[in-house]
Formats: C-alpha cells, structure tokens, sequence
C-alpha cells in the first residue's frame, strides 16, 4: 500500500464533472418530452451511460487506477449491453 502512487484531483474538476452529471440529467429528462418514437429508450440509455462513465472515471476513480481495472469494468459493460441487446431483440420479435 506503501508503494501506491496517489493522484491529486483538483476541486475545479469535480465541480465540472459535476456540473455535466446535473446538465446531462436535465437532457434526459427533456428526452422524455420529446417525441423520439423508437429511439427515446435508446437516447435515455446513451445519456445515462455518459452519466455513468463520468461517475466510474471521475467520482470513483477509475480513470487514474490499474490496467486491469478498466478492463474489468469494460467486460462488464460488455456483458451488460449483451443482455440489454438481447431484451432489446426479445422485445422486438414478439
């Protein structure tokens, strides 16, 4: 634990991923009322996966820990949009 290298987020930076979490909120909450037809469910998961990428990089700090770790999470993700993909299919063939 000694070794760990440790970084140092400046507050400004928090302050702006913060501010883009609140914004990208309010867009996916006038998504809603707006007329996609298809694609508002797509358009609602788009928006809350650039909310979550920002939490896992930024608030969690992913972006700044080991290789190995990204690479977890990018599998998971990966198994998540499978699962969604095939609900999605499921849905779609009914």
């Amino acid at each position: 634990m000694e070794n760990e290298k440790h970084h140092i987020v400046p507050i400004k930076t928090y302050v702006y991923i913060l501010i883009g979490l609140i914004a990208l909120t309010f867009i996916s909450i006038g998504v809603t009322h707006i007329e996609l037809g298809e694609f508002t469910t797509a358009g609602a998961l788009i928006l809350a996966s650039l909310k979550s990428w920002l939490v896992l990089s930024y608030f969690m700090h992913l972006k700044f820990d080991n290789v190995i770790l990204r690479i977890f999470v990018a599998l998971i993700v990966l198994v998540f949009a499978a699962v969604v993909a095939i609900t999605f299919m499921d849905y779609m063939y009914r």
